[in-house]
């Protein structure tokens, strides 16, 4: 039996201690050194969070800022202008159950971002934004009917907008705009303010039925009173001389064939006094 020559594997070289520590220390420091900065985008705001002094109250701009490495972190805040829509549910002033969708255009206070970290966080739209929206619409609607809620439509968003600026002041954001997405009102109203509208409309035709009529016995009347004068006008210009002149002169100068007929109503003495 033949034998297996014996495969001989090269040694590798083992570096020198002093070269991994080396290593070592640079991939330690470029870690370090990486972690040391933080960048602040455009539109954003840094907080400075401490492991050990919690919340610092000096905002970071936008830039590459600096940090202590694994004690200290950059926190960013956007101060952009955002935009949250709420779903909100109040009553009129007749009680009728009204809901809404209100769209906020706002943004943080970017001088003031560290202290709204602090107080409220980043879920300052749950904890802060839509309460308000609901309770400045419930303030705003109880002082309309449900049917003033439509027509002043301006009134209303004036309304709940100032009490939202008025809410969230102190929170540090800021609104910059607001709408009013609709208003719902329950089946049982919109089937009363159909009946409502129907209703109206039948008055108005009526109103307008009765002008109609109002209208035509006026022109009738007007008519009546034109033709009646004219006639008058007409009896008034009719004499008997003038009724004589149209017989002469429709008459052909021929009289009658006819044995008995009756002669045509000349009166003999306005033609012998003609003849003189």
């Amino acid at each position: 039996m033949a034998e297996i020559p014996e495969i001989k594997i090269p040694k590798i070289p083992k570096a020198p201690t002093g070269t991994i520590a080396a290593v070592g220390i640079v991939v330690l420091a470029l870690i370090i050194i990486s972690s040391a900065f933080e960048t602040v985008g455009p539109g954003e705001r840094g907080v400075v969070f401490s492991r050990f002094g919690g919340i610092q109250d000096t905002t970071l701009g936008e830039g590459l800022r600096f940090k202590i490495p694994f004690i200290e972190d950059i926190i960013k805040i956007d101060v952009r202008i955002q935009k949250a829509q709420t779903d909100a549910t109040a009553s009129s002033m007749d009680l009728q159950e009204v809901s809404s969708t209100i769209a906020v255009n706002y943004h943080v206070d970017p001088g003031m971002a560290s202290k709204v970290y602090q107080e409220i966080g980043l879920m300052f739209k749950d904890r802060v934004i839509d309460p308000s929206v609901q309770e400045s619409v419930k303030a705003a609607t109880a002082h309309f009917t449900a049917e003033e809620l439509i027509t002043k439509r301006e009134e209303v968003k004036t309304l709940i907008k100032e009490s939202l600026v008025t809410r969230l002041k102190p929170f540090n954001i800021i609104v910059d705009e607001f709408n009013i997405v609709s208003f719902t009102f329950s089946h049982s109203f919109n089937t009363a303010i159909e009946e409502k509208q129907t209703a109206e409309q039948r008055v108005l035709k009526a109103q307008r039925d009765l002008e109609r009529v109002k209208i035509e016995s006026q022109q009738k009347e007007r008519r009546a009173e034109a033709e009646a004068t004219a006639q008058e006008m007409q009896r008034e210009t009719i004499t008997p001389a003038l009724l004589q002149l149209r017989a002469i002169e429709k008459w052909d100068g021929h009289f009658p064939q006819v044995v008995g007929g009756a002669l045509p109503f000349i009166d003999v003495s306005t033609l012998d006094a003609r003849k003189k």
